[in-house]
């Protein structure tokens, strides 16, 4: 992969196994969205850029060398070998993962904010993407702190320090239901230092599991989505009931499974590389209308 400066512009040549489309609507995040262009405009780690595709040419537009190299870099993924990773996920002839492949070969695992992400799917929990995608959007804008770019007004995620600073009920304005209390409890907790987020980077995925767990709104599912799209641990193998349909239509011909047995097959069959491959399948599943 070539990088290059152009007219304000960041220009990646000869880049593989990467598609916007791909990677933004596989469900791992809530602040990318197809702009008119073509494109995709979005928000982390408080900046926005706008990624467009032409062949193996990516642009993201609007911003800068040093943002590329701490911020994007990073957050695309973009150092990591996919074309290496399909082929270890295909071997044994696995038809099923070659079409998944396929169909989703530009998907990379974002690498996102943990804090943004721990809320972000406490949201998730018993919604769909749209709502997710509203009720975030209105955390940001009511909360988040205000920046320009390419001439309209972005919003970062609010810290915990922020939320926890909040009477609870100004909450209601994002509409979160449920998950309002689940939301306020967790800044209190990370924002008195109560529960310490960073020390998870460097546990092994079963004791940052168990420690995320502790959090009130974090369950099973909940907990391997942060481990998988915050902290980049593969091994992790979100399932949830769409996941679960999509196993057992799969791998199971078709008949039902208990959740245990799936996780165990998963981490049989997958390894290390679990909750890439559950990107692939997922993305692929939806394609095709498995499970609903």
């Amino acid at each position: 992969m070539k990088v290059c400066i152009k007219n304000n512009d960041i220009v990646l040549e000869n880049v593989t196994d990467f598609k916007p489309t791909d990677t933004f609507d596989c469900g791992q995040c809530f602040r990318f969205n197809p702009d008119n262009n073509g494109g995709y405009i979005g928000t982390a780690y408080g900046r926005t850029v706008r990624i467009t595709q032409d062949g193996d040419t990516v642009t993201l537009h609007s911003t800068t060398q040093s943002d590329f190299d701490s911020v994007w870099k990073k957050f695309l993924d973009l150092d990591r070998d996919y074309t290496a990773i399909k082929k270890e996920l295909t071997k044994g002839s696995d038809a099923v993962m070659a079409s998944a492949i396929d169909y989703g070969k530009g998907i990379r695992i974002l690498k996102q904010d943990l804090w943004e992400t721990v809320i972000s799917f406490i949201i998730s929990a018993s919604n769909n993407i749209p709502r997710i995608k509203k009720i975030i959007e209105l955390l940001c804008t009511n909360f988040g702190t205000p920046h320009e770019y390419e001439g309209k007004t972005y919003y970062s995620f609010p810290d915990a320090k922020t939320i926890a600073a909040l009477n609870p009920a100004e909450l209601d304005v994002i509409r979160a239901g449920f998950r309002t209390k689940y939301i306020y409890a967790c800044a209190k907790s990370v924002a008195s230092g109560e529960f310490e987020l960073d020390l998870l980077y460097n546990m092994s995925t079963t004791d940052a599991k168990r420690e995320l767990m502790k959090l009130n709104g974090i369950g099973n599912k909940v907990a391997d989505c942060i481990l998988l799209f915050a902290l980049n641990k593969f091994d992790s193998f979100p399932i949830d009931v769409w996941i679960k349909r999509i196993m057992e239509y799969c791998y199971f011909e078709n008949e039902p499974q208990p959740i245990p047995v799936i996780a165990e097959f998963a981490n049989s069959k997958f390894g290390n590389l679990g909750g890439i491959a559950q990107q692939y399948l997922f993305y692929y599943a939806r394609s095709l209308k498995i499970g609903t």
